[in-house]
């Protein structure tokens, strides 16, 4: 199906699906904001002893995180994931950029609960990745290919998913460093 500007015959539900990624998006990262600096101090130490073979420059990245500058990476990527569920929604779901970003964000939400599953215990975002983040974009899937407007997803599909949310993350953290 060709993209367009014209929106897909849906009403609430698709505006939802749509629409409905900044609002998990932003439920999701409020968790980690709001849990990221006391557990890089208290959690990265006893990951770092347990794992030795993880390379230091790894546990650099999470070791005394800057609440602020977290928080302005969380900013500037809620600035991509906006553009992402705006440009959905001005498509009615059929946006390549949208439909990619929804992958990525799913995709992200299982990465999490890896990430939990390997240290064994809670890493910021784990509580929302299985109440909001997988089922969410389960449904607005769902909700696209019952409007027709779903792509056929691919495993390259996924990847360029994964891809999107891992480019986006590192240029906001980028952007965060020089901001702040």
């Amino acid at each position: 199906m060709s993209e367009s500007n014209a929106p897909a015959k849906s009403g609430a539900a698709l505006t939802t699906a749509t629409l409905g990624l900044l609002a998990a998006w932003a439920v999701h990262d409020l968790e980690e904001v709001a849990t990221m600096a006391r557990w890089s101090r208290t959690r990265v130490p006893v990951l770092r002893e347990r794992h030795p073979r993880v390379p230091d420059r790894v546990w650099q990245r999470f070791t005394n995180v800057d609440g602020r500058e977290f928080a302005t990476a969380v900013g500037v990527m809620g600035l991509v994931v906006a553009a992402a569920a705006a440009d959905g929604h001005r498509t009615g779901g059929r946006s390549a950029f949208y439909q990619t970003a929804l992958n990525g964000f799913g995709l992200h939400g299982l990465v999490h609960l890896g990430l939990s599953a390997v240290t064994r215990g809670y890493t910021p975002g784990v509580v929302t990745s299985p109440l909001i983040v997988v089922p969410f974009s389960l449904w607005a899937r769902g909700r696209l290919r019952r409007a027709g407007v779903l792509r056929p997803t691919r495993a390259g599909d996924l990847v360029k998913g994964l891809g999107l949310a891992a480019a986006a993350t590192a240029g906001a953290h980028a952007a965060a460093r020089r901001i702040r």
